[in-house]
């Protein structure tokens, strides 16, 4: 169907097919109609109140980011959506992946763009957030994570955070297991729930609660709300390591995806690297 996977587009390509496939493969209907559309996977609630995620990706990186499946072995308080089945064929050199998980009918804090406001979060939210995060950092696993479908190394660190601050020792002492996208439109309330599972795995300590930070820059308060919540984390060398390399990678990026957030970006890191300069690695 695709060349490569440049070459995807789902938001504006033919999805009969892949629905048709889908829709074969689990014995449900998906409702295309309230489908979440983007460029590589497609969300769709189903006709048995479920929800089923497509996605297309290289076949090559299958052996680094496998399916949803993973997530059967966390706990549940880790407040993910619970993953019931799933399939997959290769089309070429790319791998489709059709997986079908708990529908959470919670609606997600942010639905696009940056957060500019607080959000009106009770301290019971918080106290599940901080749960949830504090049982997945646990898990025991040798999966990495692949935040924006790359494996997050020590090389990925260091590389990131001197391509802007080169004077910073980048070496990451303790590494835990992160959801790797912890951001306001995958957490939803009053309830708390977190979603989007498929890049989740080891990752720098603090590295979720330095990407809901980041995000959250633009919104002072929520920011220092953040700090606040998950201090023990971001205080840790590791975790200002986590901050700097979140804004290393927005700077890197330019004011013009960065939006909102690129002067508190700059402000945020230009205090990291005084704060880790003056650390022992």
């Amino acid at each position: 169907m695709w060349a490569t996977v440049d070459a995807v587009d789902l938001r504006t390509q033919p999805r009969a097919e892949l629905v048709a496939r889908a829709e074969q493969a689990l014995g449900a209907r998906l409702m295309s109609e309230r489908g979440v559309c983007k460029r590589r996977s497609l969300g769709l609630p189903t006709d048995r109140d479920t929800w089923v995620r497509l996605s297309v990706a290289p076949a090559e990186a299958a052996a680094e980011r496998c399916g949803l499946e993973a997530t059967a072995a966390l706990p549940r308080q880790v407040r993910h959506p619970w993953w019931y089945q799933g399939t997959c064929w290769r089309d070429g050199d790319l791998l489709v992946r059709v997986e079908e998980t708990e529908l959470v009918t919670e609606p997600v804090i942010c639905s696009g763009g940056v957060v500019t406001t607080e959000p009106e979060l009770g301290q019971g939210w918080w106290q599940h957030l901080v749960e949830a995060l504090t049982a997945l950092s646990t898990v025991p696993t040798s999966r990495v994570a692949t935040p924006h479908t790359r494996p997050i190394t020590q090389q990925r660190v260091t590389s990131t955070i001197q391509a802007v601050f080169p004077e910073v020792e980048t070496t990451v002492a303790e590494w835990t297991v992160a959801h790797a996208d912890v951001s306001w439109v995958n957490l939803t309330a009053p309830g708390c729930r977190i979603l989007d599972w498929e890049d989740f795995g080891l990752a720098p300590r603090g590295w979720d609660a330095a990407t809901l930070w980041v995000n959250s820059l633009a919104a002072p308060a929520l920011a220092e709300q953040v700090q606040q919540v998950f201090a023990a984390d971001l205080e840790s060398r590791t975790g200002q390591l986590s901050q700097l390399h979140a804004c290393a990678e927005l700077i890197t990026a330019g004011e013009d995806y960065a939006g909102p957030l690129a002067a508190p970006v700059r402000n945020a890191a230009d205090g990291l690297v005084t704060a880790l300069n003056r650390r022992e690695p």
